[in-house]
């Protein structure tokens, strides 16, 4: 289980996240739902410990993460993959081996450098190109792939950390509606086949509400909800976004959407 315990982190005077107290459980897929300046990206630097804490605590079956230092938290981002918005990949390098660098706290730094990867590693690499679809596409530069593919390289690149949760920060909020349901449902894929946890900002609720087993949604840093997607009514979505002139088509997208149902995982 993951909890976070009173979380708070300030930048000069900004208080960008405000006493954030959250229960995540084993095999869930939780949505982060907000507008933007909600504190949802910074949150989850703080569970992957890119950034440090201001306060409070982030704790993962029994270990305080917050404490961790040196090799110890190296191991421990490698466990707690993240998945950016702006994909992070090395444009000139070829498909397989930007999933390769996932490997990195694995190994040592020197082969890793001059591209020296073992059999098993390039197995690995190769499984989880698979897992997205996108095998064929492993010796091809990654510059010349589409937003979606390389979105997947990326949730590749994060499949072959071996990790424990995936974070997932806007992952389509730069991509086309059939795009971004071939990266949602890949996602929701190894949610389910693999029982992996995965935390995941959106913008949009109706993703959040066809994907997610749980919707946590922040205001101005906080959390102002925490529920199934069910108890996400209009008049919670409204006092979530107060008075923002789009609250109405937020409303009407929840119940118009391209994204009309959740992955069916084969048996």
């Amino acid at each position: 289980m993951l909890q976070v315990k009173a979380l708070n982190k300030r930048f000069a005077s900004t208080h960008a996240v405000k006493e954030v107290s959250l229960e995540i459980a084993k095999g869930e897929m939780v949505g982060v739902i907000g507008s933007s300046g909600a504190g949802k990206s910074t949150m989850l630097r703080l569970l992957n410990r890119l950034i440090e804490p201001s306060s409070g605590q982030v704790i993962f079956d029994g270990r305080d993460i917050t404490a961790l230092k040196g090799k110890e938290l190296r191991h421990w981002r490698a466990q707690c993959a993240m998945i950016f918005q702006q994909f992070n990949l090395v444009p000139r390098l070829d498909v397989l081996t930007n999933v390769l660098l996932g490997r990195v706290s694995y190994n040592p730094t020197l082969p890793m450098m001059i591209r020296h990867f073992s059999a098993s590693d390039r197995a690995l690499a190769a499984q989880a190109l698979e897992r997205v679809n996108l095998l064929p596409q492993a010796l091809q530069r990654a510059d010349t792939l589409s937003g979606g593919q390389q979105q997947r390289v990326a949730i590749a690149r994060a499949l072959i950390q071996q990790p424990q949760i995936i974070l997932a920060d806007e992952p389509i909020a730069s991509l086309d509606p059939r795009n971004a349901q071939m990266v949602m449902d890949s996602l929701r894929e190894i949610n389910q086949r693999d029982g992996l946890t995965v935390l995941c900002n959106l913008h949009t609720l109706d993703t959040a509400k066809h994907y997610c087993d749980r919707i946590v949604a922040m205001q101005h840093g906080a959390v102002v909800f925490n529920g199934s997607p069910e108890q996400l009514d209009s008049k919670t979505i409204r006092a979530i976004y107060g008075g923002q002139s789009d609250a109405q088509d937020l409303i009407e997208g929840i119940t118009s959407t391209s994204l009309t149902a959740k992955v069916a995982v084969p048996a």
